[in-house]
């Protein structure tokens, strides 16, 4: 009989194509998973993989044994994490991406009460704007808006991600208020570039009575991340569109206003991602219920709206 452990090592590596990808995501050396696999085609037999300097390469064999087995490994792993749930407190490391401003706004000051509930859980969370492949990746779960919900993920909204026109009561001071979208033009515009193709972002906005209009602004600097955009806003250098979980805080502190307070756009929802499997790792299903709780008790979700 087969260990876990060879069969888990297998199928992470055939799913990264990588024996050192596998052992970043298994928590072991790439040494390790290398033995772990030879031992499994040794006791099989057959060899599983051909293997190069620069990637593995499933074999004819290694391919018809992950269709196999790979399925019936996930719900393995998913009994034992029920089992160890019924036995005792979610536990383990919970690797989470999500987007640094809205991480540490709003998910990172979470944290202690979390770790309160949860003391044998180890947060790992990874805070940058790269768009994940939850599974390929091996996060447990990811927090944000836009991720591809490829085989095997699901999405739990958690708000609508309304965008706003701001602008620092400073830049504002002795300039005339705006009060259509087309008003925008005359005014230094802080303008976002988006990362995935390079261009400059168009917004269309609605207002409450159902009127859409373009959001004109004249480029006078170009940014390409919204941590970035907010900062030039408070540091007083023109106008910029900001998702309202970024402006929200300054909109609160009066270091940031709303120009065009009865425009907005919806630029889709903020989600928790994570594996659609029938039974969670206690610790995903830990970190999802409380992230859900703590919008709620917060109405984050009632805050972020713009009308």
């Amino acid at each position: 009989m087969e260990t876990l452990a060879n069969l888990e090592s297998f199928v992470r590596s055939a799913e990264s194509r990588s024996f050192s990808e596998a052992a970043r995501r298994l928590g072991l050396t790439p040494a390790a998973v290398s033995r772990n696999v030879a031992r499994l085609e040794a006791n099989l037999g057959v060899r599983l993989f051909q293997r190069s300097t620069r990637r593995l390469t499933l074999t004819e064999s290694g391919e018809r044994f992950l269709q196999a087995v790979a399925s019936g490994l996930e719900d393995i792993q998913a009994a034992i994490a029920a089992v160890a749930t019924d036995a005792g407190q979610p536990a383990g490391v919970l690797k989470v991406s999500m987007a640094p401003g809205f991480g540490i706004d709003y998910i990172l000051p979470m944290l202690p009460a979390f770790l309160a509930r949860h003391p044998l859980v180890q947060p790992d969370w990874h805070l940058d704007n790269r768009k994940v492949d939850l599974i390929a990746d091996g996060f447990d779960a990811a927090v944000g808006g836009g991720i591809e919900l490829s085989a095997g993920v699901v999405a739990r909204e958690l708000a609508r991600a309304h965008l706003v026109v701001i602008a620092s009561p400073a830049y504002l001071e002795g300039k005339p208020m705006p009060r259509e979208p087309g008003d925008l033009a005359a005014h230094d515009g802080i303008v976002m570039r988006s990362t995935q193709s390079g261009r400059l972002r168009d917004r269309v906005m609605r207002n409450r009575a159902g009127a859409e209009a373009a959001v004109a602004l004249k480029p006078r600097i170009v940014l390409n991340d919204p941590d970035a955009i907010c900062r030039a806003a408070l540091m007083g250098l023109g106008v910029g569109v900001l998702a309202m979980p970024h402006a929200l805080p300054h909109l609160e502190r009066g270091t940031l206003v709303r120009v065009l307070p009865r425009w907005y756009a919806d630029a889709g929802p903020i989600s928790l991602y994570f594996a659609g499997q029938r039974l969670l790792p206690a610790k995903t299903r830990a970190f999802v219920d409380f992230v859900v709780e703590q919008f709620r008790l917060d109405r984050l979700a009632e805050r972020f709206l713009a009308v």
